[in-house]
């Protein structure tokens, strides 16, 4: 990778991870999907379903041109939708951007990476395995970690707690505003307006 912007030509991939439908629609694995409203939100438009097995927007967001993709597949299957909207915009693997719930960061911490493992995450899994490779953008929205013994599956499977939905909205905020920078100004300015401490 020349440049720690994403993508070589002009066009990005932005895939928010989540499970489609209501009754998913508040848990923490939903993170990815709440980010790209906002973002949808921003860029004043709606998603319309596409044949690469997402809901697609397509616009431009801090002067480049994007396509938003929320998968319509479940989390453990987001491969397939993502890398068929990357074949659909030629769009490499380091023009694509996939921002997804992290439980190893405190809730509401945001963290910026190019490459590295999926640290158990079934969404970045898929996507490793349909792009063939780990080199791609990724935002990682905290959720915490589960109390006490529950399950970690389970605990990303419910919704944000009413303490952290007072929060919620300023933080999906500044984690588009993290997209934004990213794809604006590149990794390393990102991480350094974006990474506490």
């Amino acid at each position: 990778m020349e440049t720690d912007l994403p993508g070589a030509g002009e066009q990005i991939v932005l895939a928010g991870l989540g499970n489609p439908g209501p009754r998913y629609a508040g848990n923490r694995h939903n993170a990815g999907f709440l980010v790209l409203d906002e973002l949808a939100a921003r860029m004043g438009g709606k998603f319309k379903s596409h044949k690469s097995g997402g809901e697609v927007l397509e616009g431009r967001l801090a002067g480049r041109k994007v396509a938003l993709v929320k998968p319509r597949s479940f989390m453990n299957l987001s491969g397939g939708p993502v890398a068929g909207a990357a074949r659909f915009f030629k769009v490499g693997p380091d023009g694509v951007v996939v921002v997804h719930d992290e439980l190893d960061l405190p809730y509401g911490a945001l963290k910026l990476k190019f490459g590295g493992g999926d640290n158990g995450h079934n969404g970045l899994r898929s996507i490793t395995k349909s792009l063939g490779t780990k080199d791609y953008f990724r935002v990682r929205f905290g959720v915490g970690r589960p109390p006490g013994r529950m399950d970690p599956a389970d605990y990303v499977l419910k919704d944000f707690s009413t303490v952290e939905r007072k929060e919620l909205a300023l933080n999906l905020d500044r984690c588009a505003d993290a997209v934004e920078a990213l794809v604006e100004k590149g990794l390393l300015a990102a991480q350094n307006a974006f990474h506490a401490g």
